[in-house]
């Protein structure tokens, strides 16, 4: 996907309303505050959620320096399971003597395309804390996921935003509200919500509004429709029918959907926010048949049009609607300021996004996507309120 300099880039995503200067993970910073994180449990858990088979290969995907404790207690979850550990290519750093195997010596020396060919007998990539979207390995390793092969683990540990979408430094609170995530979540419960979420949506006009005056409105139709529920099993995969099928987050939670484009129709006030490097207040953006058709700002429209201009027409498209459904990541406050855990897989949290929609099935092209966050939306499907201000009803 094509990213634009003017925005922070998280992987392949130019992410959020308002920009910050961090990336997936933060160096040592985080080893600093993750030192008592119970690593073989969340290795455990893991394997677990990957419903591993015995022989399955696996290939760990890092960042040297961030997390290294659960490389190798991932390494011993895989084995202890019967699976094949493939060996971790490190990204960004200098990869560990221990991390080293036969596997991942041979990939040092190939391309993309090479890798491609390499990753072909890969059965489950996990992408640990550090690595993102935009490294060689992971970019190949999604081209074997886009032939039908394979499956993947996100296991990002980032994502914390302020209400205004402000990317934030993770800390120990956040570790802990992460690891419990991972463990605690009642998976069985978290899979039937969203099943008869997707079941509702099928049939159903979905309506988005805040008091703020966001009024939206689209049809999901035959569109696919991820279910970001923790399930990593291969028996999961082969139903994929987007990129984002084989791509499973954890910590779990969200349902994510590209809408029939030619069906979004309505308004988003979005929060004061950065376009193109500029402070933007009192945004209103105004869609029909999917496409922006007015915007109006209290002030820094200029910038708005400035960073849709340079990212060519398929950025005026609306992209995504995603809704957060799991109780163990919901909107928390510290020190009077509240923030957003974990990309909005929180219960309730809602996302609307424009560009950029291919991943998940649909239309749009161009390479530009951009994550906006509503955690006081009203979400309807029919004449059923699923959320009501930010609470799942």
């Amino acid at each position: 996907m094509r990213v634009f300099t003017t925005l922070t880039t998280i992987g392949r995503y130019a992410v959020g309303v308002v920009l910050a200067s961090v990336a997936f993970g933060t160096g040592a910073s985080l080893d600093l505050h993750a030192q008592n994180l119970d690593f073989s449990a969340i290795a455990e858990k893991l394997v677990e959620r990957m419903q591993l088979q015995p022989g399955e290969r696996v290939l760990l995907i890092a960042a040297p320096g961030e997390f290294d404790p659960l490389v190798d207690a991932t390494q011993h979850a895989i084995e202890a399971a019967g699976g094949g550990y493939l060996g971790t290519i490190a990204v960004g750093g200098e990869s560990p003597g221990v991390w080293r195997t036969d596997f991942t010596r041979r990939a040092a020396e190939l391309n993309r395309q090479q890798l491609v060919n390499h990753f072909r007998g890969v059965d489950v990539g996990i992408m640990l804390p550090g690595a993102t979207p935009a490294d060689v390995p992971y970019l190949a390793m999604q081209d074997v996921l886009r032939s039908g092969q394979s499956r993947t683990i996100h296991f990002h540990w980032s994502g914390v935003y302020d209400l205004r979408s402000n990317l934030q430094q993770n800390s120990a609170i956040v570790d802990v509200l992460y690891e419990r995530a991972v463990l605690d979540t009642d998976y069985t419960a978290l899979a039937e919500v969203q099943r008869q979420f997707e079941s509702v949506l099928r049939d159903n006009i979905v309506r988005v509004t805040t008091r703020e005056g966001t009024d939206l409105s689209f049809h999901v139709g035959d569109r696919p429709v991820t279910r970001q529920d923790g399930n990593a099993s291969a028996a999961r995969a082969a139903e994929a029918r987007n990129l984002i099928d084989r791509e499973i987050e954890l910590p779990a939670g969200a349902v994510r959907v590209a809408p029939l484009e030619e069906s979004v129709r309505g308004t988003i006030v979005f929060p004061d926010a950065t376009w193109n490097g500029v402070r933007v207040a009192g945004l209103t953006i105004h869609f029909a048949n999917g496409r922006i058709v007015e915007m109006t700002a209290e002030s820094g429209l200029e910038a708005v049009e400035a960073e849709l201009s340079a990212a060519g027409p398929e950025a005026r498209s609306f992209r995504e609607f995603a809704l957060g459904f799991n109780p163990r990541l919901p909107v928390q406050a510290r020190g009077g300021d509240a923030w957003i855990p974990y990309y909005g897989y929180g219960a309730g949290v809602v996302r609307l996004s424009l560009g950029d929609n291919t991943e998940l099935g649909g239309n749009v092209g161009g390479g530009y996507v951009r994550w906006n966050f509503f955690p006081n939306a009203t979400v309807i499907v029919g004449s059923r309120v699923w959320v009501r201000e930010g609470r799942m009803q």
